[in-house]
This record gives structure tokens, C-alpha cells and sequence, in this order.
């Protein structure tokens, strides 16, 4: 296992120091950050905690998980490395996703068999953002 720690359900009104504080009694605290909205600047109401070793991690998991902070009960567990998560440009690719089912009509005839009926329907808009997962993928390239 890793020694960086997910914490989440923090109350708003916890920043770094506090995680540093919280987790210290369980080891020797790497880093601590609780992220923050890039607009507002207030908490997100999660971040992460790094310890000295594996050992430390597994106890302040042990130690901290499920304990009140805050005010709030914490959850902690291993972070995972952030991946299953689409491009931002793929919300554009969305919309170009729509723009493309006008020309992905060529496109469409992969789609013709079973997409050709819905593809007029509401459930269309949504069948060329499908389309534009393929055509999306060129297009978050840009």
C-alpha cells in the first residue's frame, strides 16, 4: 500500500495545519493539503495526507477513519491515483459531439442499423455525443 491518504467529509472550516495536526499523533506527516475551489478559494471538503512510511498510513487509517473532525466524521482511506476521469475538453467534445452527428450522418452509417430510428429523437443529441466519444477523441487531441 501507499503512504498518501484520502480524506474525505471535512467540514469546510479544516485546512492543512488541522489534517498535519490530526494525523501527527500516528506518524510522521509528509504533507498535508485539503483542496480547495479554484473560484472561491473555500474547501472541497476532502484532501490528502502523506506519511513518512507505509506503516504510519495504515495506522492513521486505522486511527482516523470514522473519527470526528470538525465536528464531521472523517473518512481516510488510500488514495487512489486519479485516473476514470474524461479530458475536460471531452465536455467539448460533447457539444462538438452534437455538431459532428449533423456530419457524422456518414459516420452514422456504423450507427445505422440500431441508431437510425433514435438518432432523430432527443435520445439523438445524445447518440451523437456518443458519436462524438469517437469524433471527440480526435477533437479533445485539440
Amino acid at each position: 500500500m501507499g503512504n498518501k491518504l484520502y480524506v474525505g467529509n471535512l467540514p469546510y472550516s479544516v485546512r492543512d495545519g488541522d489534517l498535519e495536526q490530526a494525523f501527527g499523533q500516528f506518524g510522521a506527516v509528509t504533507s498535508a493539503k485539503v483542496m480547495m475551489e479554484r473560484d472561491t478559494g473555500r474547501s472541497k471538503g476532502f484532501g490528502f495526507v502523506e506519511m513518512g512510511s507505509d506503516a504510519e498510513a495504515q495506522a492513521a487509517i486505522s486511527g482516523m477513519n470514522g473519527q470526528p473532525l470538525g465536528g464531521r466524521s472523517v473518512v481516510v482511506n488510500e488514495a487512489r491515483p486519479m485516473e476514470a476521469r474524461p479530458p475536460r475538453s471531452g465536455g467539448g467534445g460533447y457539444g462538438g459531439g452534437g455538431g459532428r452527428s449533423g456530419g457524422g450522418g456518414g459516420d452514422g452509417g456504423f450507427r445505422s442499423p440500431y441508431g437510425a430510428g433514435p438518432r432523430g429523437g432527443g435520445g439523438g443529441g445524445r447518440s451523437g455525443g456518443g458519436g462524438g466519444g469517437y469524433g471527440g477523441g480526435g477533437n479533445s487531441g485539440y
